[in-house]
């Protein structure tokens, strides 16, 4: 049997003297054919290649009867097998033989064949091996077996090239289990050295991730018949690659796939584009759509793979649940993790419920989970023809904060929602920043991405703010006007307020949120080129802000706003001024009129009617109810569409350990707390009523009954329910399949001067099953008394105020109130 034999390059010097000159008429029609402008794109790939067929089968048709030689044919593989043949491509062949021709005359047929190809200048990768022996490769090499999935007779003996494609396939399949991994190792590993092409102002549109490379190994996985690539759009992004490709070969000369700076605007004047930032936003869209594509089919590939690895009927025995079934988990309402995905819940209903996508975006986030594509499409499919309320719903806002204060599985979420046109139809100013390139080296992503990092970043400081959900969403919109014409912080402010109303925001929080983004540079801009020792200097900035409260998050954002930029954006320099600044600003601002006391607002009639109700039976009294949210559409929504709250009122007489109780009852029965208030009433002299105004979710399921929860809060104050104890139990069971993102730690402070007659404890923390139970227990443990408290989840971020007062109903000495959060701040860790 003839050895293999194989070259990757031409050879070196003057031409093999047994080559013969290659025909006159390839060269010049191929030269025709590359500069007639009529056929472009796949037409022109296609004419290529069927011009290099016709010249390679005429080669092969004229010396394959030379003596010595048995059967043999001629196969081009990879793209060239694809029929692809970019201007400057590599010729991948293999000359097939059926092992019984004689070595040299089989070695000179090879010579007819290759040196043709290097007179050209044509870049060859070529072997010659019998079918067993390219199988044999093939198993042993994955690039071998990948190519020969491509491969395609051009000319000789046709059942010699047809066994051979029959057998690689059959191989593949075979052997995909094994080989799946190893291809995706190589698709992981070649991501990490060239970037993501939707980033890079200089991508290679062939390696980077989401490149052509990405293109072909989805083709690969499909042929293994283990899981496909999503379609939509992922054939129009590869040829947009490749016509993209062609440009730069014709526009250089070379055989080059980086899409440099210095020819970004001849390649997009050859491809009819407007102008190089087109032609970088078009080359971002296609790579993002492969990049999605390979995101969700590596992910099915693992999934499959999962299942096959344990036996059906071992899993079945070990788990004790049908073969073929994965276990659902509960992550809200209406949202389970199925198989490592976030799933829709068998009972979801996403035509009765326009909030399901987002609360399954936050969910799968937070749980650091991706969120399924099946759900998405079946969401975005039924609410099609019922988009969400303007301005939005409560919940509809807190899901959109709890999605961007996930951490880093924001993106990714983010991302498919993205690839699916959930965004721009939620936030439609999105459309002119997608994929927007931004021609400054500072920055390390697109004008979209970046906005997404920024409220990643943000995440990190929200306990160093009292409105992270403000924070949060203006990161993420503070370079929306960057697809505008103009100073975009300008622009920005106008479009900021307007999707701040849109989202539901009130007045005073739409007006924050527009001046954090026109201001957004402000900062780091005065404290790097202005005199800080200047009371003018110092003057302009606060009379910008306007408050201690705006300062307070202008700070963090041009924090997480640099920080998202790259490396080079910020240091240990600038942030030192800035804070300098910041301090400076604070000083002047502290003028402001003090803040009305917690009591400004009177009970309702109803909170007063609970109240004497309790006093007179000695007992809690419990009432539950549901509340229309006004909208300025709601009026036209069907019913199934009308935002919906619910309260809880909760009226206790005065007694110890009331906070940690209610709050642990409503922990139990799995309702989540978004905002509470806490006072004392006096209603008819009997001694004082402690009333808790909730307003609270189902985390999943349907809502308890108001008895029920009286029930259980009176077992909770007599001691008959162990409500620490059962809520570690699930703190436990829940920690077993948790794969939330850890999140910055819980910070507790005194704020200073809040008030006259107690001393006021802030919390600010992830908000986490049984929190606020602890919270009240911890107080408790310190000896204080809550004289009211103000709870408020914002996102997945808690943010309570507890007045607390001593044993003598005075405020706390300094020391003593330090202790106390020290106290608090160790029991949330």
């Amino acid at each position: 049997m003839t050895e293999s034999v194989e070259h990757t390059a031409g050879p070196a010097g003057a031409p093999h003297p047994g080559s013969e000159p290659a025909p006159g008429g390839y060269p010049a029609a191929r030269l025709r054919l590359l500069q007639d402008s009529a056929p472009t794109g796949p037409d022109r790939r296609a004419a290529l290649a069927r011009l290099t067929d016709d010249w390679l089968a005429g080669l092969l048709d004229r010396h394959a009867t030379a003596p010595g030689l048995s059967a043999t044919a001629l196969v081009a593989v990879g793209g060239y097998g694809r029929g692809e043949l970019s201007p400057r491509s590599d010729l991948d062949l293999l000359l097939l033989h059926d092992g019984r021709s004689d070595p040299r005359a089989l070695a000179a047929l090879a010579d007819h064949l290759w040196y043709p190809v290097w007179d050209l200048g044509l870049a060859l990768d070529h072997s010659v091996r019998t079918p067993a022996e390219a199988r044999k490769t093939a198993r042993e090499d994955l690039k071998v077996q990948l190519g020969l999935l491509d491969a395609r007779h051009l000319a000789g003996d046709p059942e010699l090239s047809a066994a051979l494609r029959t057998a690689a396939y059959a191989d593949w399949r075979e052997s995909a289990p094994k080989r799946l991994p190893e291809l995706h190792a190589l698709c992981q590993e070649r991501a990490e050295r060239q970037g993501e092409l939707q980033y890079l102002l200089e991508p290679d549109l062939k390696e980077a991730r989401g490149g052509l490379r990405d293109a072909t190994a989805l083709r690969a996985v499909a042929a293994s018949w283990l899981a496909d690539a999503p379609r939509g759009g992922l054939e129009a992004a590869r040829t947009l690659l490749l016509d993209t490709r062609d440009a730069l070969h014709l526009t250089t000369g070379r055989a080059t796939d980086r899409l440099s700076l210095q020819e970004q605007d001849q390649v997009a004047e050859a491809l009819g584009v407007l102008d190089a930032d087109t032609l970088l936003r078009q080359t971002y869209e296609a790579a993002r759509t492969i990049s999605y594509a390979a995101d969700v089919t590596w992910r099915e590939v693992g999934r499959v793979l999962r299942a096959r690895s344990v036996r059906p009927v071992l899993r079945g025995l070990l788990t004790g649940r049908t073969a073929g079934k994965g276990e659902r988990s509960p992550l809200a309402e209406g949202v389970v993790e199925l198989d490592g995905e976030a799933v829709l819940a068998r009972t979801a209903r996403p035509e009765r419920d326009p909030v399901l996508l987002l609360r399954a975006a936050a969910a799968a986030a937070q749980a650091g989970l991706p969120l399924a594509t099946h759900a998405i499409r079946r969401c975005a499919t039924a609410t099609a023809g019922h988009p969400l309320p303007v301005p939005w719903p409560a919940e509809a806002r807190e899901q959109l904060i709890t999605l961007l204060g996930a951490g880093p599985y924001t993106v990714p979420v983010w991302e498919a929602l993205e690839a699916e046109g959930i965004i721009t139809r939620l936030l439609p100013d999105w459309e002119r920043v997608r994929c927007r390139p931004q021609r400054n080296p500072v920055h390390t992503w697109t004008v979209d991405r970046h906005l997404v990092e920024t409220a990643v970043r943000a995440s990190t400081l929200t306990r160093r703010v009292h409105r992270p959900d403000l924070l949060l969403v203006a990161a993420l919109l503070h370079d929306i006007g960057k697809g505008w014409p103009g100073d975009h912080s300008v622009a920005g402010e106008t479009i900021a307020e307007d999707l701040a109303a849109r989202l539901g925001f009130d007045a005073r929080d739409t007006t924050v949120i527009a001046t954090l983004v026109r201001h957004h540079l402000l900062l780091v801009e005065t404290a790097t080129r202005r005199d800080l020792d200047d009371p003018e200097t110092v003057g302009a900035v606060a009379d910008a802000v306007g408050s201690t409260g705006t300062l307070e998050l202008l700070h963090a954002l041009t924090e997480a706003d640099a920080l998202a930029t790259g490396p080079a954006a910020w240091s240990a320099w600038r942030g030192g001024l800035v804070a300098d600044l910041v301090k400076r600003v604070a000083a002047r601002l502290a003028g402001e009129p003090e803040p009305e006391g917690p009591d400004a607002d009177g009970p309702t009639a109803e909170q007063e009617r609970l109240a004497i109700e309790a006093g007179r039976t000695g007992g809690p009294v419990v009432a539950l109810h549901t509340r229309a949210e006004p909208t300025a559409e709601s009026a036209e929504q069907p019913p199934a569409q009308q935002p919906v709250g619910v309260e809880l009122l909760i009226a206790v007489p005065d007694q110890p350990g009331v906070l940690p109780a209610a709050a642990g009852v409503l922990a139990l029965h799995r309702l989540t707390v978004r905002a509470a208030d806490l006072r004392f009433l006096d209603p008819i002299n009997d001694g004082p009523v402690l009333l808790l105004s909730w307003r609270v979710a189902a985390e999943y399921g349907s809502l308890p009954e108001a008895d029920r929860l009286r029930v259980d809060l009176v077992r909770a104050l007599e001691g008959a329910l162990d409500v620490p104890g059962r809520l570690a139990e699930r703190e436990r069971a829940y920690a077993r399949r948790s794969r939330a993102v850890p999140a910055p730690p819980p910070r507790v402070t005194v704020a200073g001067g809040s008030s006259r007659t107690a001393t006021v404890i802030e919390v600010r923390a992830q908000d986490a099953h049984g929190l606020l139970h602890r919270i009240g227990r911890a107080l408790e443990g310190a000896g204080v008394t809550v004289r009211s408290a103000h709870i408020s989840t914002l996102g997945a971020n808690a943010v309570d105020a507890f007045y607390v007062t001593g044993e003598d109903g005075a405020p706390l000495a300094d020391a003593a109130a330090h202790e106390v959060a020290s106290a608090v701040e160790a029991a949330l860790r």
